[in-house]
């Protein structure tokens, strides 16, 4: 079983996390949805969610995924997280996916994970993706990272995360579970 960690914080786009997290655990994965200043949060559209954990919780850095959701000010938020930037560095050393979406391409832009990258954000944010190619398609993955547009890809943003943990036949199976094709 793949672990996966999604931080959560108040202002993320909800879309974009709970898409991914439905469908990462249809898939089988074990996904944790850290949150960064709480348990009990708020999204950006005024959604109360529960968080799993609270990410100051956290103990252990063993997961085969990191995905950061967008939405404002939740992207600002988990940019700010000192657990977000250890976790992310964690997984990346350890050979592991960074996955991030919206304006949360920001957070990795800043940290260096997008030098020599192809990598795609909400439109405004471009200036944040520091070293990064900007890619063409609302779905990007270069080596270890994925990156998407925005909430209207995160179904496909969620089953490229599937297929890179799973293989694309899982993928398939779990798009054409939730489509009517």
């Amino acid at each position: 079983m793949k672990k996966v960690i999604l931080f959560f914080a108040n202002g993320t786009e909800e879309v974009e996390a709970l898409t991914a997290v439905d469908l990462l655990r249809r898939a089988g994965a074990d996904v944790t949805v850290a949150g960064v200043g709480g348990k009990e949060l708020t999204g950006s559209h005024n959604i109360r969610i529960t968080a799993d954990v609270d990410a100051d919780d956290i103990s252990s850095y063993d997961y085969d995924m990191a995905v950061i959701p967008g939405g404002m000010p939740g992207t600002t938020h988990l940019d700010k997280s000192a657990v977000v930037e250890k976790t992310l560095s964690a997984v990346y050393e350890n050979g592991g996916f960074l996955a991030a979406i919206c304006a949360a391409p920001l957070v990795l832009g800043k940290r260096g994970y997008l030098k020599n990258k192809k990598a795609i954000c909400y439109p405004g944010f471009e200036t944040y993706l520091t070293g990064a190619s900007l890619s063409d398609s609302r779905v990007c993955r270069d080596g270890k990272i994925i990156t998407a547009a925005g909430a209207g890809v995160a179904l496909e943003f969620a089953l490229a995360l599937i297929g890179v943990l799973y293989g694309e036949e899982k993928a398939g199976q779990i798009r054409a579970s939730v489509l009517a094709d």
